[in-house]
C-alpha cells in the first residue's frame, strides 16, 4: 500500500523561529488550451513558481460544465501526483502556490478559492495583498461566507453580483480594490486575468500552439513551452476563450513595480520589464563593488540568493570568485521540525563552510538582504571558525527598514534590524570586519527602470498606495472574527 504523507496545517520552514526571512509572494498560473493536459501544464507551471510560495498548492480545472478544485498543504510535488492529476481533466485550469500574507497557513485558506454564481462556479487565485480587505468584507451578502483571506472576500464579491457577466462584474469591482493583486480566475468556460493599476506584482501572457497561458513569471512560460507575448498591463483585465484574447482597461496605469522582485523574489531566469533578472543582479554586484571596495582574497556568495551579485562583485573588483559555503537545498522543505540539539547548530543545517577554501583568506561575503541579522551573524561566526582571517559582508540591497503591505511578509519594523540600528551598529552586531549595502540609487539604476515607476517602500518607507494601519495585517479578518 502506498503511504502518502499529508500536512497537518502547521507547516513551518523556519529552522530558527527567531529568524524570519522575507517570505515570498505567491505564484499564480492559468491556462486555456483545449486538447492539452491542462492540469499537468499547471502542475509544471507551479513547479517553476515554487520559490514564490511553499505552504500550500492547488489547481482548479474545468471541462466546460463544472469546476473541480484540488488543494492541500505542502509543496507542489507533495500535493499532486500522477493519479490526482489524472482526475483533473478539462480545457482550462488555474493554479496557485501560497505563502500566506492575509490569513493563517491552514488548509481552509489554500487557493484557488471557489464560489458559486447563479450560472455556475468561479475559482480564483491571487498573488499580492489587498489593503482595504475589511472594507470589502462589509459588502459581502449576509451568510455568504466566513472569509478569512482577502482572496476569499474578492472571490465571493465577484460571484455574488448575478446580474452581470464575470468580466463585467470584474471591471466594476477591480477599481474599488486597493492594494497589490495579480489575479487569475475562471468560470466553466473562460479564463480571466487582471493586474492592479500599480502593477506591483508581475503577471505575463504566453502563447501555446493550442492555447494561452498567464503566469507570475516568464520562467513558468518557459517550462511549459509557451512563447512570451507580453506583460499584462497595470489596470488591465483580459479574457481568454475560443474567441482568443480580449483586453479591457478598468483603471489608468500608474506603474509601481516591486523593486524587491529584482533583489530576491523572482527567479534569475525570469524577465521583468524586458530585462533579465540575472543580468540585473550581476550589475547590482558590479555597482556594489564600486560603492564598497575592499582588499580581499576571495568573493563568495551566500547561496543561492547572493550568487549573481557575487559574480558581479568579483568581475568588477578583480577579486577571484569562489564557493566557500555549501547549501543543503532540501532543508526547510519538511514537516519535521529540528530537535533542540540540531537547532542549536543553527545555520549549519542550511549552510556549511568549505574549510579548505576559506582558511587563511580575507573574504567578501555577498548576500541579497539582511532582515534580522541572525543568519548573517551565524555565517560570519562559521567562516571565522573555519579559518577565515577577515570577513567583509556586502549586501545587494539597501537596508530593509520598512515592512511590506503588498504581498511580502517581512518582519515588523520593530523586528527589522535596520529599523533601529545604524550600518555600523549592524556591522558590530554581525561581527564582520566591514559591512556595505548598495545604495538605493545604485540598485534602482541597475534595474534600468525609472525610480518613479518602482515601489521601493521597504527601503524608503514611501508607500505608493496609502496604508490604513488599522485595516492591514496578516490576521485582520481572523482577528475581527
Amino acid at each position: 500500500m502506498k503511504h502518502v504523507l499529508k500536512g497537518d496545517g502547521h507547516l513551518s520552514h523556519d529552522l530558527d523561529s527567531h529568524d524570519r526571512p522575507p517570505k515570498d509572494a505567491c505564484g499564480v498560473f492559468g491556462v486555456w488550451a483545449p486538447g492539452e493536459e491542462v492540469s499537468k501544464l499547471t502542475y509544471y507551471g507551479l513547479y517553476a513558481l515554487q520559490h514564490r510560495g511553499q505552504e500550500s498548492a492547488g489547481i482548479a480545472v474545468s471541462e466546460g460544465s463544472r469546476i473541480l478544485v484540488y488543494k492541500d498543504m505542502g509543496l507542489v510535488a507533495q500535493v499532486f501526483d500522477e493519479s490526482v492529476l489524472g482526475t483533473l481533466r478539462g480545457h482550462l485550469a488555474i493554479g496557485h502556490c501560497r505563502y500566506s500574507t492575509t490569513g493563517s497557513s491552514v488548509w481552509e485558506n489554500a487557493q484557488p478559492t471557489l464560489s458559486s454564481t447563479e450560472s455556475g462556479g468561479l475559482a480564483l487565485a491571487h498573488n499580492g495583498n489587498l489593503i482595504n480587505t475589511p472594507e470589502l468584507a462589509k459588502r459581502l451578502a449576509p451568510g455568504s461566507t466566513r472569509a478569512t483571506t482577502d482572496t476569499e472576500v474578492l472571490t465571493t464579491l465577484l460571484a455574488q453580483d448575478r446580474s452581470q457577466s464575470i468580466d463585467d462584474a470584474a471591471a466594476e469591482l477591480l477599481p474599488q480594490i486597493r492594494g497589490a493583486y495579480s489575479l487569475v480566475f475562471m468560470d466553466e468556460k473562460t479564463l480571466y486575468a487582471a493586474r492592479d493599476p500599480q502593477g506591483v506584482r508581475p503577471l505575463v501572457l504566453g502563447r501555446l500552439e493550442r492555447g494561452w497561458v498567464v503566469a507570475s513569471e516568464t520562467a513558468a512560460l518557459d517550462i511549459v513551452g509557451a512563447t512570451f507575448v507580453r506583460e499584462i498591463e497595470p489596470g488591465e483585465l483580459i479574457t481568454i476563450d475560443e474567441r482568443g484574447v480580449r483586453s479591457r482597461r478598468f483603471a489608468l496605469a500608474e506603474p509601481k513595480g516591486c523593486l524587491f522582485e529584482y533583489v530576491y523574489l523572482a527567479r534569475p531566469d525570469t524577465t521583468i520589464a524586458g530585462r533579465g533578472v540575472q543580468t540585473t543582479r550581476v550589475e547590482v554586484g558590479r555597482v556594489l563593488a564600486r560603492e564598497h571596495p575592499v582588499e580581499a582574497d576571495l568573493v563568495i556568495p551566500t547561496p543561492e540568493s547572493g550568487t549573481p551579485a557575487a559574480v558581479g562583485y568579483a568581475e568588477e573588483s578583480g577579486i577571484p570568485y569562489g564557493q566557500g559555503l555549501v547549501k543543503n537545498s532540501y532543508v526547510g522543505r519538511t514537516f519535521i521540525q529540528p530537535s533542540q540539539t540540531i537547532r542549536q547548530l543553527g545555520i549549519r543545517l542550511k549552510l556549511n563552510p568549505l574549510k579548505e577554501v576559506v582558511a587563511g583568506k580575507r573574504l567578501v561575503v555577498v548576500d541579497d538582504s539582511i532582515v534580522r541579522g541572525n543568519t548573517q551573524r551565524a555565517i560570519v561566526k562559521m567562516l571565522r571558525e573555519a579559518g577565515a582571517t577577515e570577513v567583509h559582508v556586502r549586501i545587494s540591497s539597501p537596508p530593509v527598514s520598512w515592512p511590506c503591505f503588498y504581498g511580502i511578509d517581512f518582519a515588523t519594523r520593530a523586528e527589522l534590524i535596520a529599523g533601529s540600528l545604524s550600518v555600523e551598529e549592524i556591522r558590530a552586531s554581525l561581527g564582520a570586519d566591514s559591512l556595505g549595502y548598495i545604495s538605493l540609487e545604485g540598485l534602482t539604476a541597475a534595474t534600468t527602470i525609472p525610480a518613479d515607476r518602482l515601489c521601493r517602500a521597504c527601503f524608503d518607507g514611501e508607500y505608493p498606495i496609502p496604508i490604513d494601519q488599522d485595516n492591514v495585517g496578516k490576521y485582520v479578518l481572523e482577528a475581527k472574527r
